[in-house]
Formats: structure tokens, C-alpha cells, sequence
């Protein structure tokens, strides 16, 4: 009895030890994807993105040899970790450190590229699978896998465009990229766990109506959960004042409260993607003001931190899994058929986005009256292939398909994977490393016009000016233009008046929202409050 404990305690630490290596070796390897990426930060090409998966693919290998063929990886791939833990903070911070003026001024257009280029997206990638998967013989795939292709690469990178272009140097850009990426990774997800839910073998009126009306209610609910959770966070902080005691339970708060929300949504089945987000721009405009100074600082950067170690970590994860050697021994029989499944698979993501960035880009121009807001060839260009790279989003949801826990037994489950990695290698290597070099080509001098057009004075992206004006906003001080051209009767049908809209807006949150919740200008003076030092 003795031997079988000392034994058995023998194994488990074993295995523990095994575990502190794995992490000792993969932190080495996060610290390594910092270093490296500082020294290439003028690189014309490489971003940190594109330098984490190279040094995932290269440790891979190593592994991969030392272990003679049995291995390539740290960890098992995880569509739990990378939903639960990775992605939050990434999404969150986008939320919270966006030009919201920005944002919003293009928020149509986002919302037709992030919603409806995605169903578009959508549609062209799922009948292509149909017919070109087919006629290459990969296995018994039924309607509802091949819907599941379609949300699969539907959903672009959003991490890794976030990181090709700037906020600052292509503000209007980087506003419809970033929010197209977001929107459409929050559709992507719901498509495909819509497609998971519903029995699609058998498609009529009644389940297409049941599908539509699913996918708008889970739209529309995972947004309001997002923006009520902001909001209480920005009322409790502000009626209790924890920043008089300490700053750190108030920084906690923001963060749990963040987290909150993305697990509440994952809780009632809704879309976490977009709760966080629109908690993050929530909790921008109104409780990271209600928060002292300090804290202002200490949150912005412990966000845009975080956010930062989760994307090099996902990059670096992806790359390492890529070499699975028991996926890729499975298809050895047919090398060529992943690659084939693949190459129709990035000509159907070409065509798909296409299909969707050209003509809404066009729709979208007839609502805009300034030049500045339309969106001209050379920036569609720029979506367009922006858009193109696929990720750890696509993986996730291709695990989650076409795998149990991480392993398959299944020849044609096989295909799609390595396919998918395939897709995912290809074109965050290829395209991500052409993007920024054809920003620079197509758009030379963007920077100094759109800096103009677009500056934001008191976010956490920026702290050098004051954070409190006297409760007016600079926003509101800025006159409206006089001269504004009379729309056609096309044009009028299909804009909403912005201006009118916005006035409205800031009436009701200057009246109501922020003495409610708080806000820029709207914190009371009381002794030890955020607004303290602001009293003369």
C-alpha cells in the first residue's frame, strides 16, 4: 500500500513538473515575441502578430524533433481558453480604448460591413463549399457542416488587423477595420452557433424565420447586456466613492465588472463578443471618469496590457498548434487534398469579401455629404484586403466543429482542420505582412488629413490634455458646419441626419445619463471624489 501511494505521488509530480516546464518555456517564448518585436518595430513588414506566430511555427518544429515525431506543442489547442480567457481582454480594450466620435460617425457603414457583408460573406463561402467540397471527396459533410464552413471563414482577424494599422495614422481606416472586425466576429459566432442549435437538413419558411429571428434577438440582447453592465459599473463607482480609501478596489472593480459581463453573456447564450465591447465603450464614457486620477492611468494601461500579452499569446498558440502531428498524419495518404481544400477556401474568403466591401462601400458613400467620410477606392482596397486574414477566431470555431477536445479520429474532420490551418498560416503570413506596405502605398498621406478630421481630446487613448473641461464637452463646442450641401432624394432617403441624431444624444446624456452615472464634468466635487483636484 505504500509503494502503490509513493507511486502514485510519484506520478503526480511528475506531471506537475511536467506542467511548470511547459509554462516556464512558454512564458520564455511570450518574453522572446516581445523582445523580438521591439527590435523589428520600424520593419516595413513584420508586426508582432505575424513575429509570435513565426516563433510559434519555429518552436513547434523544435518540439516536434526533440520529441521524435510525437509532439509539436505545449499545450492542446482550446476553444474554452481562447473564448474564455484570451479573447475578453482583447475585445474589451478595443471597446474601451476607441475613438468613439470616430467610431460612431461610422457607425452605419461599420454595421454594414461588420452585419450584413457578413452575411454576405457568408452566403458565398457556404454555396462555394457545396459545390467545389463536393466534387473533392473529403468525407461525409452534411448541410449543416457546410454552413458551418461559412461562419468558420467568415470571420476575419480582428486582432491581427488591430495591429497592422494605426489609430493615429488612419483614424477613419482603422475606425470601419476595427469595427467591421468586431461586428463581424460577434456575427460570425452567433451564425455559427445559431447553425449549431437548429436542425438544417430539412430548411423551410418556418425554421429560416425561427434562424433570423434568433440571430436578431441575440444581437440586440448581447448589446444592452453590455451597456447595462457599464452602466451599474459607472453608478456604484460613482455613489461610493472607493478611490477615498483606495484606488485599488476601484480598479478591480472596473476589471471583475468588464469580466462580468463577457461571462454573463456566455451564461445566457448570447454574444460575449459584443457585450464586452459595447461594456468597454460604456465604461469609457462614463466610468472610467467617475474613477480617480490614478486610476485612470493605472486602468488604461493595465487594459491595453493585458490585451497585448492575450494577442501575442493567442499568435504564438496557433503557431505551435499548426504542426499537430496526429491531424497532419491522418490526411499523409493525401497531402494533396488540404492544400486543394484550401486553396478553394481562400479564392471563395477573395471573392466573398469582395462581393460585400465594393458595393456597400458604394451605398454607404450615397448617405455621406463631405468628402472626408466617403470611403474612396484606395481605402476600399485597403478593407478589402485588410479583411482577408483569418485567425484564431476561425481555429476556435473549427475545433469546436470539427474536433472533441482537440483530437479527431475522423479522415474528413482531419481535412477541414489542417485545411483551416492552412487558410489561417497562409494569410495572416501573406497578407498580414503586405498589409502595412500597401497602406502606405495607397494612402501616402492620410495621416496629417485624417488627424484633423478626428481628434478625440478626452479618452483613455489620450491623456495629455485635461480630463475635465468644466462639464462641456469639446465635441459640443465645435460649430457646425454652415454651408452644407442640400441632399438628392436618394440620398436623403438612405441618411440618417447624423447631426440631429447627435444633438439629440448629447442633450438627453448631458441632462440625464451623466448626472446619473457620471461622466466628464459630471462627477460632484466631494472631498476625495475623481473630480477633486479639478476644483479651484
Amino acid at each position: 500500500m505504500k509503494e502503490e501511494m509513493n507511486l502514485i505521488l510519484g506520478m503526480l509530480g511528475t506531471h506537475d513538473h511536467g506542467s511548470v516546464v511547459s509554462m516556464n518555456l512558454f512564458v520564455a517564448l511570450l518574453c522572446a515575441c516581445i523582445v523580438i518585436g521591439h527590435l523589428l518595430e520600424e520593419n516595413r513588414w513584420m508586426n508582432e502578430s505575424i513575429t509570435a506566430l513565426g516563433i510559434g511555427l519555429f518552436t513547434g518544429i523544435i518540439i516536434l524533433l526533440t520529441s521524435g515525431g510525437k509532439s509539436s506543442h505545449l499545450f492542446v489547442f482550446s476553444e474554452d481558453l481562447f473564448f474564455i480567457y484570451l479573447l475578453p481582454p482583447i475585445i474589451f480594450n478595443a471597446g474601451f480604448q476607441v475613438k468613439k466620435k470616430q467610431f460612431f460617425r461610422n457607425f452605419m457603414t461599420i454595421m454594414l460591413f461588420g452585419a450584413v457583408g457578413t452575411l454576405i460573406s457568408f452566403s458565398i463561402i457556404s454555396l462555394g463549399a457545396i459545390h467545389f467540397l463536393e466534387m473533392m471527396n473529403i468525407g461525409s459533410l452534411k448541410m449543416g457542416d457546410y454552413l458551418a464552413i461559412g461562419a468558420i471563414f467568415s470571420a476575419t482577424d480582428s486582432v491581427c488587423t488591430l495591429q497592422v494599422l494605426n489609430q493615429d495614422e488612419t483614424p477613419l481606416l482603422y475606425s470601419l477595420v476595427f469595427g467591421e472586425g468586431v461586428v463581424n466576429d460577434a456575427t460570425s459566432v452567433v451564425l455559427f452557433n445559431a447553425i449549431q442549435r437548429f436542425d438544417l437538413s430539412h430548411i423551410n419558411t418556418s425554421t429560416a424565420l425561427q434562424f433570423m429571428g434568433n440571430f436578431f434577438y441575440l444581437f440586440i440582447a448581447s448589446t444592452l447586456l453590455g451597456v447595462l453592465a457599464g452602466l451599474l459599473s459607472a453608478y456604484i463607482i460613482k455613489k461610493l466613492y472607493f478611490g477615498r480609501h483606495s484606488t485599488d478596489r476601484e480598479v478591480a472593480l472596473m476589471i471583475l465588472m468588464a469580466y462580468l459581463s463577457y461571462m454573463l453573456a456566455e451564461l445566457f447564450y448570447l454574444s460575449a463578443i459584443l457585450t464586452v465591447f459595447f461594456c468597454g465603450i460604456v465604461m469609457s464614457h462614463y466610468t472610467w471618469h467617475n474613477v480617480t486620477e490614478s486610476s485612470r492611468v493605472t486602468t488604461k494601461h493595465a487594459f491595453a496590457t493585458l490585451s497585448f500579452i492575450a494577442e501575442i499569446f493567442i499568435f504564438l498558440y496557433v503557431g505551435m498548434d499548426a504542426l499537430d502531428i496526429e491531424k497532419w498524419r491522418m490526411v499523409s495518404d493525401s497531402p494533396g487534398t488540404p492544400i486543394g481544400v484550401s486553396a478553394v477556401l481562400l479564392a471563395l474568403i477573395l471573392v466573398g469579401r469582395a462581393a460585400f466591401v465594393f458595393p456597400l462601400s458604394f451605398l454607404s458613400n450615397l448617405t455621406k455629404n463631405s468628402e472626408f467620410e466617403k470611403v474612396n477606392i484606395k481605402q476600399q482596397i485597403t478593407i478589402w484586403w485588410a479583411g482577408l486574414m483569418r485567425g484564431a477566431v476561425s481555429m476556435a470555431l473549427a475545433y469546436n466543429k470539427f474536433t472533441r477536445s482537440g483530437h479527431t479520429h475522423v479522415r474528413g474532420n482531419a481535412i477541414m482542420i489542417t485545411s483551416t490551418i492552412i487558410v489561417v498560416l497562409f494569410s495572416t503570413g501573406v497578407f498580414g505582412l503586405i498589409t502595412k506596405p500597401l497602406v502606405r502605398i495607397l494612402l501616402p498621406s492620410s495621416k496629417h488629413v485624417n488627424n484633423m478630421i478626428s481628434s478625440e481630446p478626452s479618452t483613455p487613448k489620450s491623456l495629455t490634455v485635461p480630463l475635465l473641461s468644466n462639464g462641456h464637452d469639446v465635441e459640443a463646442a465645435t460649430p457646425l458646419p454652415q454651408n452644407i450641401t442640400r441632399p438628392t432624394s436618394l440620398r436623403m432617403l438612405l441618411s440618417i441626419p447624423a447631426c440631429t441624431v447627435h444633438h439629440y444624444w448629447r442633450r438627453f446624456d448631458n441632462g440625464f445619463m451623466r448626472p446619473v452615472f457620471g461622466g466628464r464634468g459630471f462627477v460632484p466635487f466631494v472631498p476625495g471624489s475623481p473630480t477633486e483636484q479639478g476644483v479651484h
